[in-house]
């Protein structure tokens, strides 16, 4: 992706071993996956949109018979037993038809072999322990085990046999399963579960208690956590119908009569509701009603005969009028009971939601009571029942998901409810008429709408409601326009004026902006923010973070990884054009050889600013992009949403775009430090040719470059040059570190090369030399540790000094010294590079070295085969940072410069959302520039 023309070495370079357009090999950051596993409780199943009418369905899992020709032969064979049964008993003589005999005669009765499923007569000591939940495709593995045994032990002997990889025996338990086979294929069906104690004993208990006529038993290994949660949605289930059930019994209770008529849609409710007719104690009522009852049974006898008729023709005459009025009164009642059933009081103690359109009148209710402290609205869906959090409301529309909309209640020390209401993923969601992408907070008497055919008004009696604000007042003007002027706020010109003003001169990081509007926000923030002449210089990374701020506030959830990938791919477009302009200026790759062979560091510090400006701007946005995206991830799976297919393709469109900055980060440091260190090469070669003592400069007072022998200067001035640009560009403290730890490693290995490379010409190796070179690091490093780098030099300059202190040893005492010595006393440097040294130092005119500097035989066959010279290779790695960052968005912005560019791009989103209105549309007042 980046030229790679610069990468072979000059003939400059290549006599200290220099690769010039040195590559930083980093390791790419593996950013891991959140897993996502969804829960697999027992479902709740519904018959209408309200929570009194759910069932748990049951969980199927396989027969534990390997053999299934055998095992529906055996079935075959019991229903046809049991049919032939039910047939010869029909057409015995004993006189009783099937539906006459007892239930127990008629149900199929299971073999023997099939009631215990774990056990076998002729396998007394064997315990078949089934775990298709913890190894799918298995049915069951074998265990020895006695009367004595306890679960917990069986346990520890199962997952040894399921081979279940760091497992723990606290994570599974042992389960007592009934169930029975249904279907032609015999396929098994859990009717109960049960958790068997840890020191229970499952022989025993498979002696003393036995399943009913009908159904087999099984023991089940599986995993604690999901066996509590199927427990706990039943638990939930129950108790969800019991408060409906209360709810309404006491709304019935407290009106003055019962509700109409049961429909038949609605059978299941209608048994939980109190009418009239179920309360009335009134004997003179039954006895009218029961009268009129025996009456039309008298009329519809055909069996009277015409005297009797005659007879008490003036009575029944009587009765007829008295039915008449009593009818007449009944049909009262019922009118006076279907009035009363729509005088509904609202719940004091809950929060509710009041029905303002719905979409089925035989299925929806008028007020759906908040009793849990999250609540649920979703759509009935049996494949989906078993999945995700608990639903609390159903409702019936098609264009409803089956997770849509959650609101839940904060906790509060105070009188203030604080309640917040958030879309699913996908879910059409509106909150006052304006289309909800993100959670926001929900007052009493605003209007909720979910899809398209309900609409909510939210209401709690133990808050005050103050005017809606989706309520326009009376003035309010159709033709308002902008953010800050909705057609339903009601603002006067003035308060629409003010109310811009102060969002633009705001000090809260906060920026917002229309979708469309985007690309021109973003590019603006490249432009505004990427000179280098800029006063906050982490501006760029604030503002992109603002932007994505907007976006997971505000925006639909599937445009954030867009955003995303469009800021990095922004960032990766200027920085590339920044190293090909920074290229094109280097002498080499003039046509005007007239030119120096090397640029000073002040063109080389001015030409890397805005490559280290970006640098530090992408790794304070990297951060940031991972935080929020782990909290997305968070967000999204407590959702439960079934739609992972999209959030498994945003996370990996994030992934690609963390992975975009993460080069960025690389390119621009490996940028940097190739054209810091190929100007210290022209410069560090003073360090061992200069002589301190014939420079004027004091040596005691070192603390000012301009203080400095002329030899170290150089080098000197290199580094405080670097040291300005990074507190410049506020880079962040890890890189700033490892960018001076790669300059001193090449300082290192530079000057180390430079030292074995003049031991072959004339003598250089002797102890006045080496005290000069020995001076000028001393006063490098002493500057160092002045300015906070004395740590990082000291490790990377070890070499060097070990190099030198042995050269510094007097001459007379060093001769004296044996190679075993110094191999111990100087471990860092190797035995050629040991070897080159001592066959190499000058003892003066005649004199021969010392037998004591010979290496051992077995060493030299060693050192004739290893090279001296240190490699540019084994530089140290790229880590990225993972904390102290500087970017931060909770508190108010208190640097004055960043203020001012923020208020600048406020008011240019601004304009750009009045040009693309129409005029007759646009604001009649213009914001005020205060800066």
């Amino acid at each position: 992706m980046f030229h790679e023309d610069r990468k072979e070495g000059s003939p400059r370079f290549g006599k200290l071993n220099f690769p010039v357009g040195l590559w930083i090999n980093s390791p790419k950051k593996h950013f891991a996956k959140l897993g996502r596993r969804w829960p697999s409780a027992a479902s709740i199943k519904s018959t209408s949109s309200d929570t009194t009418s759910r069932n748990n369905e049951t969980v199927e899992l396989r027969q534990p018979t390997k053999n299934k020709n055998n095992r529906h032969k055996r079935l075959s064979n019991l229903f046809h037993r049991s049919t032939n049964s039910i047939a010869g008993s029909i057409s015995s003589g004993t006189g009783r038809w099937v539906s006459e005999k007892k239930l127990s005669e008629i149900i199929d009765t299971v073999p023997e072999d099939l009631v215990e499923l774990s056990s076998q007569k002729n396998l007394p000591g064997i315990l078949k322990i089934f775990g298709d939940d913890i190894s799918s495709g298995t049915n069951y593995k074998s265990v020895l085990a006695t009367p004595r045994s306890s679960a917990q032990e069986l346990v520890k002997e199962a997952i040894e046999r399921y081979a279940v990889a760091d497992a723990e025996t606290e994570v599974f338990v042992l389960c007592d399963v009934v169930g029975r086979f249904v279907g032609l294929e015999g396929e098994w069906k859990m009717e109960y579960l049960r958790i068997i104690g840890d020191q229970e004993r499952p022989l025993v208990l498979q002696e003393m208690w036995k399943p009913k006529t009908g159904f087999s038993r099984r023991f089940e290994i599986r995993r604690k956590q999901e066996v509590e949660k199927m427990s706990m949605a039943e638990d939930n289930e129950t108790a969800g119908i019991n408060a409906q059930a209360r709810r309404l019994q006491k709304s019935r209770s407290r009106a003055a009569s019962g509700g109409n008529a049961p429909l038949r849609e609605r059978e299941d409710s209608v048994s939980l509701r109190r009418s009239i007719s179920d309360v009335n104690v009134n004997s003179k009522k039954r006895r009218e009603r029961k009268s009129i009852k025996s009456m039309v049974a008298n009329d519809g006898d055909p069996g009277q005969d015409l005297d009797q008729s005659q007879k008490d023709g003036n009575s029944e005459m009587k009765n007829s009028s008295e039915g008449a009025r009593d009818d007449s009164a009944d049909q009262m009642d019922l009118d006076f009971e279907r009035l009363s059933q729509c005088l509904i009081q609202p719940p004091a103690e809950h929060p509710y939601f009041l029905l303002l359109q719905g979409y089925n009148k035989d299925q929806d209710f008028v007020i759906y009571v908040m009793t849990r402290k999250k609540h649920l609205f979703g759509r009935a869906e049996k494949s989906l029942r078993d999945k995700g959090p608990y639903v609390d409301t159903f409702l019936s529309a098609p264009d409803i998901l089956p997770r849509h909309c959650s609101v839940w209640r904060l906790d509060s020390t105070g009188q203030k409810y604080i309640v917040r209401v958030r879309p699913y993923r996908g879910a059409l969601v509106t909150h006052n008429g304006r289309v909800l992408q993100r959670e926001t907070e929900l007052h009493t008497g605003d209007l909720l709408g979910l899809g398209e055919h309900f609409l909510f008004m939210y209401k709690d009696s133990r808050m005050p409601q103050d005017r809606p604000s989706w309520l326009p007042k009376s003035w309010s003007s159709p033709s308002l326009s902008g953010a800050f002027s909705c057609q339903m706020c009601g603002q006067s010109l003035l308060e629409r004026q003010e109310a811009v003003q102060a969002y633009i001169e705001s000090r809260e990081p906060v920026l917002q902006y229309r979708s469309q509007e985007e690309d021109s926000v973003l590019k603006e923030i490249i432009e505004k923010t990427g000179n280098p002449g800029s006063d906050f210089k982490l501006a760029a990374a604030y503002l992109f973070s603002l932007c994505l701020e907007h976006s997971t506030r505000a925006l639909d959830p599937g445009h954030f990884p867009k955003l995303v990938m469009k800021i990095a791919s922004f960032i990766k477009e200027v920085v590339w054009e920044k190293i090909k302009e920074i290229g094109d200026k280097q002498p080499e790759n003039q046509q005007d050889k007239g030119l120096p062979c090397s640029l000073g560091i002040e063109e080389v510090a001015v030409d890397l600013r805005p490559l280290m400006l970006w640098m530090s701007n992408s790794m304070e946005l990297l951060n940031f992009v991972q935080r929020k995206i782990l909290d997305l991830e968070k967000e999204w799976e407590s959702e439960g949403s079934s739609q992972d297919a999209l959030l498994s393709s945003d996370i990996e469109a994030c992934e690609e775009s963390m992975a975009l900055l993460d080069e960025v980060i690389m390119y621009t440091f490996q940028q940097c430090v190739y054209y810091l260190t190929k100007t210290l090469y022209a410069a560090l070669p003073a360090l061992l040719e200069s002589n301190p003592f014939t420079d004027p400069a004091n040596l005691s007072d070192v603390g000012e470059l301009s203080n400095m022998p002329e030899g170290t200067r150089g080098t000197l001035t290199i580094y405080q040059a670097t040291l300005d640009l990074t507190r410049e560009c506020e880079l962040h403290p890890d890189l700033v570190s490892q960018t001076f730890g790669y300059l001193f490693f090449f300082s290192n290995a530079s000057l180390f090369n430079t030292l074995m490379e003049k031991g072959n010409g004339e003598p250089f190796y002797q102890w006045s030399k080496a005290v000069q070179i020995r001076t000028n690091l001393d006063l490098v490093l002493d500057w160092l540790q002045g300015i906070g780098l004395g740590d990082i030099a000291s490790e990377f300059f070890r070499k060097l000094s070990a190099t030198v202190n042995l050269l510094c040893i007097p001459k007379t005492s060093l001769m004296k010294i044996s190679w075993s010595t110094l191999r111990n006393d100087y471990p860092a440097l190797s035995s050629a590079q040991l070897n080159h040294l001592l066959r190499n130092y000058h003892l003066g005119v005649g004199r021969s070295h010392p037998a004591a500097w010979e290496p051992p035989e077995e060493e030299k066959e060693e050192i004739a085969n290893t090279d001296i010279f240190e490699s540019f290779t084994d530089h140290p790695p790229l880590i990225l940072p993972c904390e102290n960052f500087r970017l931060q968005l909770s508190q108010p912005i208190n640097d004055d410069a960043f203020h001012r560019q923020l208020c600048q791009l406020r008011r240019f989103v601004w304009e750009l959302e009045q040009k693309s209105l129409p005029a007759n549309q646009r604001a009649s007042y213009r914001v005020e520039n205060s800066q």
